[in-house]
C-alpha cells in the first residue's frame, strides 16, 4: 500500500509540474497552487479510472451484455457525466463555489471548541494494531465510508426531495458502466458535502481519503456496467456484483419498498452487501437480465414521464420536480 501511494505521488508530482502548475501561473492563480496541487491529484485517479474501464470493463460488457446497446445517444450523455465528475470539473466547481462557505464554517466550529476526532485512535484500544499500517487504515476508512454511503443511498430513495433529483440516475434505461456519474448535479453536490465533512470529521488523510472514494468509483463503474456476471452465493453476498445493483436499477423492485408509486427499494449498498444484509433491504434473487431498468412513471402506459434526453435537459427536469412543477 505504502509503495502504490509513493508510486501515485510522484505520478502527481510529475503531472502537476508538467502540465497543470504552468496553467494556473498564466491564469494568475499562484495563491491556489496547494489546491492544484490537491486537484492534480483527482485529475490523475480520474484517468486512471478511465483507463481501467476502457481496458477492463469495456471489455467485460462486451463479452456478455446483459443486452444489446440499442440507445448510444443516452449512453453518449453518460459519457459526459463521467468525464466531468472523473476529469475534476465538478470538483473544481465545488472549489470556488461551496468549499470557501464550509472552509468558514469549520474554522468557526473550531473557534467555538467543536473538532472533529480521529477514527483510528478510537478504534485502536477495540482493535490493536488496526490503524498502525495504510493498508490497514486504508481498509478502516474503506468500511465507514461505505457504511456512510449505503446511507445516502438509502435516504436518496426515502425522502421526496432527495427522490426528486436521485430519480434522475435511475432513469437510464440502458446501463452500462459510464452510469454510475449520471446523477443530477445538485445531488451530487449534497453527497459531497456530505463525504467531504465525514472525512474532516473523522481525520481521514487526504491520500487516504482519495484512495477510498477512487476504489469505491471502480466498483460502481463494474456494478453499472452492462455484463451478465454474478460471483456465486458468497462472492454476491461480499462484493456489490454487476447483477445484485442491476436488481437496484429494476423497474419496480429496485426502488418501491411498498408497492407501485411508494419510495424505498433495495440493494442499496456501493461495495459490501453486508449493510443491505444487515438492514433488511438485500435481494438476491433472480438472473441478469430477467427485469428491464428504468423507472415506472417512464412506462407509457404509467404517464411516460420525460426524464431528459440531452445533459442540460436532465438538469432542468430535475429542478422542475424538486419544485414540484415536473
Amino acid at each position: 500500500m505504502d509503495t502504490l501511494l509513493d508510486a501515485f505521488g510522484l505520478a502527481q508530482q510529475w503531472l502537476y509540474e508538467t502540465a497543470v502548475q504552468p496553467v494556473v501561473f498564466a491564469l494568475g492563480g499562484g495563491s491556489i497552487l496547494e489546491d492544484a496541487y490537491n486537484a492534480t491529484g483527482w485529475l490523475l485517479v480520474g484517468l486512471l479510472q478511465i483507463a481501467v474501464m476502457l481496458a477492463v470493463i469495456g471489455p467485460l460488457q462486451r463479452w456478455r451484455p446483459v443486452e444489446p446497446l440499442a440507445d448510444r445517444a443516452a449512453v453518449r450523455v453518460d459519457v459526459l457525466y463521467t468525464l466531468i465528475h472523473r476529469l475534476g470539473l465538478f470538483r473544481v466547481a465545488l472549489f470556488f463555489a461551496v468549499d470557501p462557505l464550509w472552509d468558514s464554517l469549520r474554522g468557526w466550529l473550531a473557534v467555538q471548541g467543536v473538532t472533529g476526532w480521529q477514527l483510528d485512535t478510537l478504534v485502536a484500544p477495540l482493535w490493536p494494531g488496526v490503524s498502525d499500517t495504510a493498508l490497514g487504515a486504508f481498509v478502516l476508512y474503506l468500511v465507514v465510508f461505505d457504511c456512510a454511503n449505503y446511507l445516502i443511498h438509502r435516504a436518496q430513495h426515502q425522502f421526496d426531495w432527495w427522490w426528486a433529483l436521485h430519480a434522475l440516475h435511475h432513469s437510464q434505461r440502458q446501463m452500462t458502466m459510464w452510469t454510475d456519474n449520471r446523477n443530477h448535479l445538485l445531488d451530487s453536490v449534497v453527497v459531497d458535502l456530505v463525504l467531504v465533512q465525514l472525512g474532516h470529521a473523522i481525520g481521514v488523510a487526504p491520500g487516504q481519503f482519495v484512495a477510498v472514494v477512487a476504489l469505491s468509483q471502480l466498483v460502481e463503474n463494474l456494478s453499472h456496467a452492462n455484463v451478465r456476471l454474478r460471483f456465486g452465493w458468497l462472492g454476491e453476498r461480499l462484493l456489490v456484483s454487476p447483477h445484485f445493483h442491476r436488481i437496484h436499477h429494476s423497474l419496480g423492485i429496485g426502488h418501491e419498498s411498498g408497492g407501485k408509486g411508494t419510495l424505498g427499494g433495495h440493494n442499496f449498498a456501493v461495495l459490501l452487501p453486508v449493510w443491505d444484509m444487515l438492514f433488511g433491504t438485500a435481494r438476491f434473487e433472480g438472473r441478469p437480465g430477467d427485469t428491464a431498468t428504468g423507472i415506472r412513471d417512464q412506462l407509457p402506459e404509467e404517464g411516460g414521464r420525460d426524464y431528459g434526453r440531452g445533459f442540460w435537459a436532465q438538469q432542468r427536469l430535475g429542478l422542475l420536480r424538486l419544485v414540484g412543477r415536473a
